[in-house]
Formats: structure tokens, C-alpha cells, sequence
């Protein structure tokens, strides 16, 4: 009977170990590019709402703006 952790993790054998070292850095290439995708996709959504919340922030100011109420009045309330 043969011992079949040294048949998958024999040292001796470079192939294997050459195989799973770059399966492993092909792996974490993958992974890498994945996170940096996510990353720059989410980057991208938080520019995109604070944009977004500074053009409501301006409607607003315009809105008040012509409904007449003074910023200072909104500051002391």
C-alpha cells in the first residue's frame, strides 16, 4: 500500500510543486484583479453620489434662494 500524501506532496517531484506554485500566482493575479475592479467600481459610485448629494445641495440653496429665506436666518434658528 502507498502512501498517497507523498505521491501529491512529494518534494522530489519539481513538476507538481512547479504546477501548484503557479496555479497559486495565477490565483492571486485573479483575485488582484478582481479586487481592483471592485475597488475601482466603488470609488467610482462614492464620486458619483458626491456629486450627486453637491447638485441637490445647490437645489436646495437655490430653492431657498427664491422662496426667500436668508441663509443666516436658517443659521440662527
Amino acid at each position: 500500500m502507498t502512501d498517497t500524501k507523498q505521491d501529491i506532496a512529494d518534494p522530489a517531484d519539481g513538476k507538481n510543486v512547479q504546477d501548484l506554485t503557479q496555479f497559486v500566482q495565477q490565483l492571486l493575479e485573479q483575485m488582484q484583479n478582481n479586487f481592483q475592479s471592485m475597488s475601482d467600481r466603488i470609488i467610482g459610485r462614492i464620486d458619483e453620489m458626491g456629486n450627486r448629494i453637491d447638485d441637490l445641495e445647490k437645489s436646495v440653496a437655490d430653492l431657498m434662494m427664491q422662496a426667500g429665506v436668508d441663509e443666516s436666518e436658517k443659521a440662527d434658528k
